[in-house]
Protein backbone atom coordinates (compact mmCIF):
# COMPACT_ATOMS: atom_id res chain seq x y z
CA UNK A 1 0.00 0.00 0.00
CA UNK A 2 1.62 3.47 -0.96
CA UNK A 3 1.21 6.21 1.61
CA UNK A 4 -0.78 8.63 0.24
CA UNK A 5 0.94 11.64 1.79
CA UNK A 6 4.68 10.94 0.73
CA UNK A 7 3.84 7.52 -1.60
CA UNK A 8 6.63 5.23 0.03
CA UNK A 9 5.84 1.96 -0.21
CA UNK A 10 6.62 0.40 3.16
CA UNK A 11 3.48 1.08 5.31
CA UNK A 12 2.64 -0.91 8.19
CA UNK A 13 -1.09 -2.06 9.65
CA UNK A 14 -1.70 -0.90 13.49
CA UNK A 15 -5.02 -1.68 13.92
CA UNK A 16 -7.20 -4.10 12.04
CA UNK A 17 -11.41 -4.69 12.62
CA UNK A 18 -13.96 -5.79 10.62
CA UNK A 19 -16.65 -3.09 9.71
CA UNK A 20 -19.78 -2.65 7.42
CA UNK A 21 -21.51 -5.78 9.08
CA UNK A 22 -18.49 -7.83 8.51
CA UNK A 23 -17.94 -7.14 4.76
CA UNK A 24 -15.46 -4.90 5.19
CA UNK A 25 -11.92 -4.56 6.83
CA UNK A 26 -10.89 -1.31 8.24
CA UNK A 27 -7.00 -0.98 8.35
CA UNK A 28 -5.28 1.70 9.87
CA UNK A 29 -1.46 2.04 8.91
CA UNK A 30 1.38 3.92 9.32
CA UNK A 31 3.86 4.88 7.04
CA UNK A 32 7.52 3.68 7.66
CA UNK A 33 8.87 6.88 6.24
CA UNK A 34 6.57 9.90 6.96
CA UNK A 35 5.12 8.36 10.38
CA UNK A 36 1.60 9.54 8.87
CA UNK A 37 -1.68 7.46 9.75
CA UNK A 38 -3.94 6.99 7.38
CA UNK A 39 -7.19 4.49 7.19
CA UNK A 40 -7.63 1.72 4.17
CA UNK A 41 -10.66 -0.32 3.58
CA UNK A 42 -11.04 -3.78 2.26
CA UNK A 43 -13.62 -6.07 0.67
CA UNK A 44 -13.79 -8.69 -2.09
CA UNK A 45 -14.84 -7.78 -5.12
CA UNK A 46 -17.11 -10.46 -6.56
CA UNK A 47 -17.06 -10.26 -10.02
CA UNK A 48 -20.54 -11.28 -12.00
CA UNK A 49 -20.45 -12.68 -15.69
CA UNK A 50 -21.79 -10.75 -18.07
CA UNK A 51 -24.99 -11.76 -19.77
CA UNK A 52 -25.52 -12.83 -23.17
CA UNK A 53 -28.80 -11.60 -24.46
CA UNK A 54 -31.12 -14.03 -27.30
CA UNK A 55 -29.84 -11.43 -30.06
CA UNK A 56 -26.04 -11.99 -29.43
CA UNK A 57 -25.59 -8.58 -27.45
CA UNK A 58 -23.76 -8.69 -24.33
CA UNK A 59 -24.46 -6.60 -21.11
CA UNK A 60 -23.28 -6.79 -17.08
CA UNK A 61 -25.49 -8.80 -14.94
CA UNK A 62 -27.50 -6.17 -13.65
CA UNK A 63 -29.25 -7.04 -9.84
CA UNK A 64 -31.55 -3.80 -10.36
CA UNK A 65 -33.24 -5.59 -13.61
CA UNK A 66 -33.72 -8.96 -11.64
CA UNK A 67 -35.35 -7.01 -8.67
CA UNK A 68 -37.24 -5.34 -10.78
CA UNK A 69 -38.90 -8.47 -12.60
CA UNK A 70 -39.04 -10.44 -9.21
CA UNK A 71 -41.29 -7.48 -7.51
CA UNK A 72 -43.47 -7.16 -10.58
CA UNK A 73 -44.09 -11.50 -10.70
CA UNK A 74 -44.42 -11.11 -7.02
CA UNK A 75 -46.82 -8.15 -6.58
CA UNK A 76 -49.42 -8.29 -3.94
CA UNK A 77 -48.25 -12.02 -2.93
CA UNK A 78 -47.58 -13.32 0.31
CA UNK A 79 -43.67 -13.41 -0.18
CA UNK A 80 -41.39 -11.09 2.50
CA UNK A 81 -38.76 -8.84 1.50
CA UNK A 82 -36.17 -11.16 2.81
CA UNK A 83 -37.32 -14.29 1.02
CA UNK A 84 -36.84 -12.39 -2.08
CA UNK A 85 -33.14 -11.18 -0.96
CA UNK A 86 -32.96 -14.93 -0.42
CA UNK A 87 -33.49 -15.91 -4.15
CA UNK A 88 -31.67 -12.86 -5.73
CA UNK A 89 -28.34 -13.78 -3.44
CA UNK A 90 -29.03 -17.88 -4.57
CA UNK A 91 -29.07 -17.09 -8.19
CA UNK A 92 -26.37 -14.51 -7.99
CA UNK A 93 -23.85 -17.54 -6.37
CA UNK A 94 -25.07 -19.99 -9.16
CA UNK A 95 -24.00 -17.60 -11.49
CA UNK A 96 -20.62 -16.90 -10.14
CA UNK A 97 -19.99 -20.54 -9.26
CA UNK A 98 -20.18 -21.08 -12.73
CA UNK A 99 -16.55 -19.84 -12.85
CA UNK A 100 -17.92 -18.44 -16.43
CA UNK A 101 -17.50 -14.69 -17.59
CA UNK A 102 -20.26 -14.83 -20.07
CA UNK A 103 -23.65 -16.80 -19.52
CA UNK A 104 -26.77 -16.93 -21.79
CA UNK A 105 -29.83 -14.80 -20.33
CA UNK A 106 -31.90 -18.21 -20.09
CA UNK A 107 -30.33 -19.25 -17.81
CA UNK A 108 -30.44 -16.29 -15.35
CA UNK A 109 -33.92 -16.81 -16.28
CA UNK A 110 -34.07 -20.28 -15.54
CA UNK A 111 -32.68 -20.14 -12.36
CA UNK A 112 -35.13 -17.39 -11.03
CA UNK A 113 -37.87 -19.91 -12.45
CA UNK A 114 -36.38 -22.42 -10.02
CA UNK A 115 -36.26 -20.37 -7.44
CA UNK A 116 -40.06 -18.74 -7.78
CA UNK A 117 -41.03 -22.72 -8.39
CA UNK A 118 -40.44 -22.45 -4.81
CA UNK A 119 -41.34 -19.62 -3.54
CA UNK A 120 -44.53 -18.49 -4.86
CA UNK A 121 -46.01 -20.92 -7.60
CA UNK A 122 -48.29 -17.94 -8.85
CA UNK A 123 -45.21 -15.61 -9.01
CA UNK A 124 -43.71 -18.67 -10.75
CA UNK A 125 -46.86 -18.82 -13.73
CA UNK A 126 -46.42 -14.76 -13.60
CA UNK A 127 -42.75 -14.65 -14.39
CA UNK A 128 -43.01 -17.65 -17.08
CA UNK A 129 -46.06 -16.06 -18.84
CA UNK A 130 -43.36 -13.02 -19.63
CA UNK A 131 -40.29 -14.87 -19.70
CA UNK A 132 -41.71 -17.34 -22.17
CA UNK A 133 -43.77 -15.17 -24.04
CA UNK A 134 -46.67 -17.15 -23.67
CA UNK A 135 -49.35 -16.54 -26.40
CA UNK A 136 -52.73 -18.36 -25.48
CA UNK A 137 -54.04 -20.20 -22.40
CA UNK A 138 -53.11 -23.50 -23.36
CA UNK A 139 -48.90 -22.26 -22.60
CA UNK A 140 -50.49 -20.97 -19.30
CA UNK A 141 -52.23 -24.53 -19.10
CA UNK A 142 -49.21 -26.36 -19.97
CA UNK A 143 -47.19 -24.06 -16.89
CA UNK A 144 -49.67 -24.81 -14.03
CA UNK A 145 -49.77 -28.88 -15.60
CA UNK A 146 -45.78 -28.69 -14.46
CA UNK A 147 -46.70 -27.15 -11.15
CA UNK A 148 -49.55 -29.88 -10.69
CA UNK A 149 -46.68 -32.88 -11.62
CA UNK A 150 -44.24 -31.37 -9.23
CA UNK A 151 -46.49 -31.12 -6.41
CA UNK A 152 -47.80 -34.97 -6.86
CA UNK A 153 -44.32 -36.30 -6.85
CA UNK A 154 -43.36 -34.45 -3.72
CA UNK A 155 -46.75 -35.29 -2.01
CA UNK A 156 -46.93 -39.14 -3.65
CA UNK A 157 -43.03 -39.11 -1.60
CA UNK A 158 -44.80 -37.79 1.90
CA UNK A 159 -47.57 -40.31 1.81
Amino acid sequence: MHCPFCTNQETKVIDSRLVGEGSQIRRRRECAQCNERFTTFEMAELVMPKVVKTDGTREPFNEDKLRSGLNRALEKRPVSVEQIERLIHRVKSQLRATGERELPSEMVGNLLMDGLKELDQVAYVRFASVYRSFEDIKEFGEAIAGLDKKRSKTSHKKG
